[in-house]
């Protein structure tokens, strides 16, 4: 994909949640720092430290945590999420790892970056204000519907919202991500193709 192509990605998404003027546009582009990532590339650490967040353009991240030697995945990122770590542009220690688990795209920002668009540009931290809030809230709804369902309610969820999961994740990280075994996956799938729900 070209540069403009990749650049009328991000105006769109920002035509979203507001109408930017051209000037605001050019100082969107011109700040705009892309970078392309491998699959299995690891850009966070758990006790590493982040000064990068993330616009992913193009593939697919995830994060996860060890425990017992085990990966839990935490979240799956694709085109057009916002990946934020928790101590980004903090002094603290991450408590997971951020992974490509395909070749990746993404706009990238930093601390310093934002802080002059910002001075600059008061239109575009209102701005990222509001896409900040709208995050938190499907966060917040993600959470309590996690919490408060099954794993096969889980499952049909993440078909509903990223289908697209399912032909570019490993089951097995499928099944972490809803907090069963890949057994468990193999026996949701079957029961539901059983009964008509899952072609």
């Amino acid at each position: 994909m070209n540069i403009t192509a990749l650049e009328n990605k991000i105006l769109k998404y920002l035509s979203k949640y507001t109408k930017t003027t051209k000037e605001i546009e050019e100082a969107i582009i011109e700040s705009s720092f892309f970078k392309t990532f491998k699959k299995g590339t690891i850009l966070l650490k758990e006790g590493g430290f982040s000064n990068e967040c993330y616009f992913v353009l193009e593939g697919c991240m995830r994060s996860y945590f060890l425990k017992d030697g085990e990966e839990k995945t935490i979240e799956f990122y694709t085109e057009e999420d916002i990946v934020t770590p928790a101590n980004y542009g903090k002094s603290t220690p991450s408590q997971y790892y951020l992974e490509c688990i395909e070749d990746t795209i993404v706009n990238v920002g930093n601390p310093s970056i934002e802080k002059e668009m910002y001075q600059k540009y008061p239109q575009l931290e209102s701005l990222s204000r509001v896409i900040a809030e709208v995050i938190l809230t499907k966060q917040q709804e993600s959470f309590t519907e996690f919490k408060t369902s099954s794993p096969e309610e889980r499952y049909l969820n993440l078909l509903k919202t990223k289908p697209d999961l399912m032909q570019r994740v490993p089951q097995h990280q499928i099944a972490s991500y809803l907090g069963i075994k890949p057994e468990s996956l193999s026996r949701i799938r079957k029961r539901l193709i059983a009964s008509n729900l899952l072609s």
